[in-house]
């Protein structure tokens, strides 16, 4: 459901499970996404008493403590009877107040009763609010709801008779000017502007703007922040013609004024009762939607400017293990993304129609076996292969029309550890490890590289891709680079996926050699899991690098590559039991040999000379993806709750802040009427706050976790920005 709104004044203490319902009010007066245009004509609600007399004895348990026990004297929430509160939902079917507070409630432990309980509760809020009972009763599917009108009174109560309101100060809604994005747009976006997961087609993480640099980052303060909803977020916001675009765990996203905060709508998704949410890493904006992985395995075209749903497209089976996790790639007029999950016969990436949402392609990351590549599954039936996920955005070459993704490791490893010996059959599993080049028209895959055959340490490549033109053998070439949890870079064409070369860091023990003209890793194979034995290997499972991305500047061929250096012990299991991924071991932390304690990385890479240009080292883990800027600055956030600015030249540290939880997201640049912002989510729960806080047990985090979004500017604007 969506509600738009002009600005958020509830705050509900989280210590409570209040029924939030989102009465959101512009000085008295409701403001809903589909106000002043015609309504349907819906007939009026009926309930029963007992019902009503239900939902009182939940209403006392679950809502009093913040709505009051008379559902309009409640400390830390607005009233649930009374003009305002009859107003505001008096245009809305009861299917809106259903979802909303079926999705949203309650706040501890949302969409956790069943709908007869919401049911119950509604029909207490309609009591509270005048309407008779009847013989009927409410029904508990909101798909009949949405024919039923609240049937109350909208007189009474409210602003006093004949009070007149003083002038209030309006704001411009960014909304109202907000322009549609082309494809122009997305391959070479506004400098103001972050359009895509990584800002740009080819994933650099990196921003034109200079106005914050290494002169002035020191003044670098908060000019707002965000609550979101309660639970992990890895998710990256995007940014267009001033108007922030955030998704929030449970499923909720939300349009900010990227100058002020100032809310303008809100989307929320009811998932089924025996879906639990997930977390999203991307949004796609594209024309005038917004394109959104959902926890139920759908994608939904949202309306940019009201949060309305154009289309719903189901995309993954939830019977099947599918979920996403990753987020969109749009690109010709198609919306790319990939699934994730223990899925029989391996994931997929779908590409939907932008315009209908029609699905126009699958192309399945497990081949059958008599596909091509499908000899490579060492004679396994195709039912049993899985894996494959997709675990980031795409990112998209327009000059060769090639869009890449990174499907990851498998879940079942032991089959393939040793050949069966079936003439033409390899144990390689493609297309794990790999680099995929899809034809975003056709689905069609135009070649790949497999980045590491027959992993089974689950140090997966499946990251971001970045796109790029670098010098090989002396002329101009495009590549596409990415770089495994191993921490080791592969460079390839990108218009054929010939090997190019690569770069080691030298934090992994695993690997022995790369073959120089195919780039053909060799595996060292006393560290093979299998065999009974504990064994030590760099890095951990978590990766030296994992799924935070890397930031490239493309005006110094400079990468900048967040790291944790921690290593693993590979344990035996007991007789009988299969371990992590069927290896028959499981995954301990432990720190690299003569470790100093000091477990954060941030590295610089010179990727045309392969040269270290600097290596920043701190005790807290890295958990964010890098930002590059124009202003030679490059911002990291840690374990420790920091967000921090690096001189892009040096690695000098220049600015550094503590955020209210662990930053579990990539920040991210924009800029409004001239003003450059930097943002990131904070919202721990993620594997990288939850793997490495053995390292480091003195670092304490909240244990009361809430995620929120902070943004800083300088302080000509930070100071009162958006103050009336």
């Amino acid at each position: 459901m969506t509600v738009f709104i002009r600005r958020q004044i509830l705050l509900c203490d989280a210590r409570w499970a209040c029924l939030w319902l989102s009465i959101l009010v512009l000085l008295g007066h409701a403001v809903v996404a589909d106000a002043g245009q015609a309504q349907p004509r819906r007939e009026g609600a009926t309930y029963t008493d007992e019902q009503a007399d239900a939902g009182l004895v939940l209403y006392r348990q679950y809502c009093a403590s913040c709505h009051g026990e008379n559902l309009d004297d409640g400390p830390f929430a607005p009233p649930l009877r009374g003009a305002v509160f009859r107003e505001t939902w008096l245009p809305r079917s009861l299917e809106a107040l259903f979802t909303l507070t079926s999705s949203t409630m309650p706040q501890d432990r949302p969409g956790s009763l069943d709908d007869e309980s919401y049911a119950h509760l509604l029909a207490l809020i309609l009591q509270e609010n005048g309407v008779e009972s009847g013989q009927m009763p409410l029904p508990t599917d909101p798909e009949q709801l949405v024919a039923l009108a609240p049937g109350w009174s909208s007189q009474g109560g409210g602003l006093s008779p004949g009070a007149a309101l003083p002038p209030w100060p309006v704001r411009l809604n960014p909304l109202d000017i907000i322009r549609p994005v082309s494809d122009e747009m997305l391959q070479d976006p506004p400098a103001d502007d972050w359009l895509l997961w990584r800002r740009t087609y080819g994933a650099f993480g990196f921003s034109p703007l200079a106005q914050i640099d290494t002169a002035t980052v020191s003044d670098l303060r908060v000019a707002w922040s965000w609550a979101l909803p309660q639970g992990p977020n890895e998710s990256t916001p995007i940014v267009h013609d001033g108007v922030l675009f955030v998704h929030g765990y449970g499923d909720r996203v939300q349009a900010l004024d990227a100058a002020s905060g100032d809310l303008l709508w809100q989307y929320s998704r009811r998932l089924p009762r025996d879906v639990a949410p997930s977390l999203k890493r991307g949004l796609s904006i594209y024309g005038d939607r917004l394109f959104v992985p959902t926890s139920d395995a759908h994608v939904v075209a949202l309306d940019v400017k009201t949060g309305d749903v154009l289309w719903d497209q189901p995309v993954g089976d939830l019977d099947e293990g599918l979920r996403m996790t990753g987020g969109t790639l749009v690109a010709r007029g198609k919306v790319m993304v990939g699934t994730t999950g223990r899925h029989e016969g391996g994931n997929y990436v779908v590409g939907l129609d932008a315009e209908t949402g029609e699905e126009a392609w699958r192309f399945g990351t497990i081949p059958e076996p008599d596909e091509p590549g499908g000899h490579t599954w060492n004679g396994i039936p195709h039912v049993e292969r899985n894996g494959g996920s997709v675990w980031v955005p795409g990112s998209y070459d327009p000059v060769h029309n090639l869009a890449f993704f990174g499907p990851g490791n498998t879940y079942d490893t032991a089959p393939l550890r040793d050949l069966s010996g079936q003439p033409g059959m390899t144990n390689d599993g493609l297309y794990l490890d790999s680099t995929l080049a899809l034809n975003p028209d056709t689905g069609e895959l135009a070649w790949h590289f497999q980045h590491q055959a027959n992993g089974q340490w689950d140090l997966d490549w499946a990251f971001e891709r970045q796109i790029m033109e670098l010098p090989v053998n002396g002329q101009p070439t495009s590549v596409v680079v990415t770089m495994g949890k191993q921490a080791i870079f592969d460079l390839v064409e990108t218009k054929t996926g010939h090997y190019v070369s690569s770069i080691d860091l030298g934090l992994q023990t695993g690997i022995v050699a790369i073959d120089p003209v195919t780039g053909q890793k060799t595996q060292d194979p006393r560290l093979i899991p299998g065999d009974g034995e504990t064994k030590s290997l760099c890095p951990h499972v978590g990766g030296g690098r994992s799924w935070s991305p890397t930031a490239y500047d493309p005006t110094t061929q400079i990468v900048y590559v967040p790291i944790v250096e921690a290593c693993m012990d590979l344990v035996p299991v007991a007789e009988g039991e299969r371990g992590s991924l069927t290896t028959g071991v499981r995954w301990t932390v432990r720190p690299r040999p003569e470790s100093d304690g000091q477990y954060g990385r941030l590295e610089a890479i010179n990727l045309e000379t392969k040269e270290t240009m600097w290596i920043a080292r701190q005790r807290a883990p890295q958990t964010t993806g890098a930002l590059v800027t124009a202003g030679g600055l490059v911002f990291a956030g840690s374990l420790d709750r920091r967000m921090s600015a690096y001189a892009a030249a040096s690695g000098t540290r220049l600015w550094s802040t503590r955020l209210s939880e662990v930053p579990n997201a990539p920040p991210i640049s924009y800029a409004v009427d001239g003003q450059q912002y930097v943002a990131v989510i904070v919202g721990s729960g993620g594997y990288l706050t939850r793997a490495y806080s053995v390292l480091a047990p003195e670092i304490q985090n909240p244990p009361d976790r809430g995620a929120a979004l902070w943004v800083f500017a300088l302080p000509d604007r930070a100071d009162g920005v958006g103050s009336e």
